[in-house]
């Protein structure tokens, strides 16, 4: 190889190191592929550095000083209480992310995978360019894989500066806000709501559709908005963000409801309204690739382009922005690469939203499956029959199995609860292997575990329940 006007010359490259990046490029290596990756910011993605990560990592905070000032439901009295935030921030960023983002480059390079620092930029479907602050070198390639990601969409009157901030400046606080706004009521808005409300800010939340978590199903949002209740969060919906204006040491936020305009003035407003595909300044159009609507890129279901040796994955394409769901299609596409048959298959695509309780949902609910002209039936047991939950002192919630009304078999899952974001891979399983209800009833569950509660519903399923 040869450095400097000429090209280098490089098997399968990636564009982008986070969940669905490094993931694509291991594997990519697994299949004997000499690959590369190129990152613009760091190994890891949104996700590992400031994103899923460290935001879990946030929420795990909040829910520890919660239990310290309050569990005399169990007998256990605390005295004064208090939290150091700067140092809950250095062990989210040190011992969290960093140890994290570490592993993922020790995976990258026990796999061989080069490693290229820069930002990349196509200059035709073979060959590309990636620029560094004090270098630019040209490469040559026979396969790509873009996984970009996504970004933070600003919104008008809403600059991110200052007191305005992204999810990105939400996470990296100095300081817990005495009072905080967020704009945007969805997952990210939701599960950081909670978190602030826990570490012990006045939330207020502005949510621009009738309801928040406007994704999942009513039932399951109104555990949430009863917790949010208990701890004093404000939830407004149907409401138009306007403005906001940075007074230095706050900021006040504009918006209006019902054709009435309001005030709120806070230590920081936070914006989560939704996120960007980061498809533009690539030169994606050097390489003759088509862009669709919202900047996503068309793909078939190996995840490829227009251009047949070029694919695209994660955030970039459409379907929810999730980080295993990048991760899973960086498999089929790096498999797809080596001559593999395989494609995607989304039908047991789990959603989380680590709010309080958590909640958790794969497959159809009732109502997808009666669009979709599938007759089925919904079955729903509590956390608060559940000897596990209740000695958890986490009785809210349910968990909802969705079966064909003919045979049983599991179609869908919702759940609302502690612990859900675990409990939902059962049923994820059970819907890619096509099983009944019958075969979760007939597996034996430990006693006590949240997990009876699946079963107890498979048993609800069969008409045949036990504890209910």
């Amino acid at each position: 190889m040869v450095v400097g006007d000429f090209a280098i010359e490089l098997d399968t490259v990636v564009i982008g190191a986070g969940p669905g990046g490094y993931v694509a490029a291991i594997r990519a290596a697994q299949m004997g592929q000499k690959v590369a990756i190129i990152e613009r910011e760091f190994i890891g993605g949104v996700c590992l550095n400031v994103g899923c990560i460290p935001s879990k990592a946030l929420i795990a905070a909040g829910h520890h000083y919660q239990e310290s000032i309050d569990s005399t439901l169990f007998g256990v009295t605390t005295k004064e209480v208090a939290i150091d935030f700067e140092k809950t921030q250095a062990w989210k960023d040190n011992q969290v992310v960093k140890s994290l983002t570490t592993g993922v480059g020790m995976l990258l390079k026990k796999n061989k995978v080069e490693i290229i620092e820069g930002e990349a930029f196509f200059v035709d479907d073979h060959t590309l360019r990636v620029i560094h602050p004090d270098s630019a070198q040209t490469y040559s390639f026979n396969h790509a894989i873009v996984a970009t990601g996504s970004r933070p969409i600003e919104i008008p009157g809403f600059k991110f500066a200052g007191r305005v901030l992204d999810s990105t400046g939400g996470l990296n606080l100095k300081e817990i806000p005495k009072k905080f706004v967020i704009i945007g009521g969805g997952v990210i808005g939701a599960e950081l709501g909670g978190a602030y409300a826990n570490l012990g800010s006045e939330v207020t939340i502005i949510e621009g559709s009738p309801s928040i978590l406007p994704t999942y199903e009513k039932d399951m949002v109104k555990v949430v908005l009863d917790d949010f209740a208990k701890k004093g969060v404000k939830v407004v919906t149907s409401a138009l963000a306007k403005e906001a204006i940075d007074n230095g040491d706050s900021v006040t936020v504009k918006y209006q409801v019902d054709g009435q305009e309001a005030t709120i003035t806070a230590d920081y407003v936070m914006v989560t309204v939704g996120r960007r595909a980061n498809t533009d300044d690539l030169g994606l159009e050097q390489a003759g690739i088509e862009i669709g609507e919202r900047g996503l890129i068309p793909v078939d279901s190996q995840g490829r382009t227009n251009v047949a040796n070029i694919f695209a994955i994660g955030d970039i394409v459409a379907g929810a922005s999730l980080a295993h769901k990048a991760s899973y299609e960086a498999k089929i596409a790096a498999e797809a690469i080596a001559g593999k048959k395989v494609v995607v298959d989304y039908k047991a695509m789990p959603a989380v939203a680590f709010t309080d309780p958590e909640l958790a949902s794969v497959g159809m609910t009732v109502a997808e499956a009666k669009a979709a002209s599938i007759e089925a039936k919904g079955y729903k047991f509590p956390f608060a029959g559940n000897g596990r939950a209740i000695s958890l002192g986490k009785t809210e919630g349910f968990v909802r199995l969705v079966t064909t009304v003919d045979d049983n078999v599991i179609i869908g899952a919702q759940i609302a609860g502690v612990g859900a974001s675990d409990m939902i891979s059962e049923l994820a399983l059970a819907i890619e292997s096509g099983m009944n209800a019958e075969d979760i009833a007939l597996t034996i569950h430990p006693h006590p575990s949240l997990g009876e509660i699946t079963m107890d519903t498979a048993e609800l399923a069969l008409g045949l329940p036990i504890h209910i």
